[in-house]
């Protein structure tokens, strides 16, 4: 296959809508990742970073993409993903998982959006086939407020959503959490829901919580407790209230591995962004297959391209639950400045056309900046 001869990023922010407490300022901050083979074919990649809910900075992603990561692939196969992922990991060595998911991320989207192209396959046709030609979106209610709350549903509701997942722990009270839980089932009592915590619960609190969960209703409980309370997740799971989900925590097959031996979960809400891209999220997903474990959908507010790859990861998999992925809430444009790859409804196509299927605009192309080029190294 022609190889990669250069490597162009640029940061991108995107306008957000409403309020969303992961995100400090009023834009969605992302890095473009372009890749070009010896044939003049690119390939497309973003990374999403989310500092307030992992560890990398739009800032650290963007000089590890430059300084490390975009030198480590240059004369890569794009198609060979296992040589990609090693020459990413022996430039940004792993600690306890891989290091640097997210920014890794974006040159796996980008060489999967590559390949597709020299193949003329789009990306879930590469990982083996769709199974669902869509995705049914769950529309978040994160609000400090009951009437915020209530304001959120209408807002979804009138967009066409009828399946709701639902922000609980820090800094809100478990009392007011139920309260919270009990407004969403009411307004739709007949939509799928479930709850996040985002690790901000302990385990006592965890315990009193999941069973009255249960009784409002809710389908499962993600994140309740931060991920290396082991013993923790085994005592919660073992309460067999409902289903408990893990997140945080989550990056490659290996620590899943080990978490499904140590009981530790019923299932994931997986984030392509999380897993350093689709090769780790597609390898976990069989894991949880091979389990018979429950797979649910979320994301980092994802932009076009890493929306994109989620739409052909779940597609692929064959996504049973409504997708807690909120791009299209929380950014302008739904998510993304191709309107054809633009939700509609509650309801992502999955793209057809060869790789992601997302097309930037001319503009966002032309600005992007070189900073690898196997060229620069040949002889005049």
């Amino acid at each position: 296959m022609p190889r990669i001869i250069r490597v162009d990023i640029k940061r991108f922010d995107y306008p957000l809508v409403g309020e969303f407490k992961f995100f400090k300022t009023g834009a969605r901050p992302t890095i473009l990742v372009r890749l070009t083979d010896e044939n003049g074919v690119e390939g497309w990649g973003q990374s999403v970073p989310v500092e307030t809910w992992t560890y990398e900075t739009i800032e650290s992603v963007e000089s590890t993409l430059r300084h490390y990561l975009a030198p480590a692939i240059l004369g890569a196969d794009p198609s060979d993903i296992a040589d990609i992922h090693a020459r990413m990991e022996r430039a940004i060595r792993p600690s306890f998982s891989v290091g640097q998911p997210l920014c890794k991320a974006g040159i796996d989207l980008a060489c999967y959006d590559l390949w597709g192209k020299q193949k003329g396959k789009s990306v879930s046709e590469l990982l083996g086939g769709v199974k669902k030609s869509a995705i049914t979106l769950s529309w978040t209610v994160q609000a400090p407020t009951i009437a915020g709350a209530e304001e959120l549903l209408r807002q979804g509701h009138a967009l066409g959503y009828r399946n709701f997942n639902i922000k609980v722990g820090y800094p809100q009270t478990p009392a007011y959490d139920l309260e919270l839980v009990r407004t969403v089932i009411a307004f739709a009592p007949n939509g799928f829901h479930w709850c996040d915590a985002n690790t901000s619960y302990d385990l006592e609190t965890a315990l009193v919580m999941a069973p009255k969960f249960a009784d409002l209703g809710l389908k499962g409980l993600e994140s309740p407790l931060p991920p290396n309370r082991i013993r923790d997740y085994q005592k919660l799971k073992r309460l067999d209230a409902l289903p408990i989900l893990m997140d945080e925590g989550i990056v490659s097959p290996v620590e899943v591995e080990e978490f499904i031996a140590l009981d530790m979960f019923d299932g994931i809400a997986m984030k392509v962004a999380r897993c350093g891209g689709l090769w780790h999220a597609s390898r976990i997903a069989r894991l949880l297959q091979e389990n018979d474990l429950l797979l649910f959908a979320s994301g980092l507010t994802d932009a076009e391209l890493s929306m994109a790859a989620t739409a052909h990861f779940f597609g692929w998999a064959g996504l049973e639950f409504p997708a807690a992925v909120n791009g299209p809430q929380y950014l302008a444009g739904r998510g993304t400045m191709d309107e054809a790859f633009r939700p509609r409804g509650d309801v992502m196509q999955v793209p057809t056309a060869p790789g992601l299927g997302v097309v930037l605009s001319g503009e966002t192309q032309a600005a992007m900046t070189t900073v690898a080029d196997a060229r620069e190294a040949l002889p005049a």
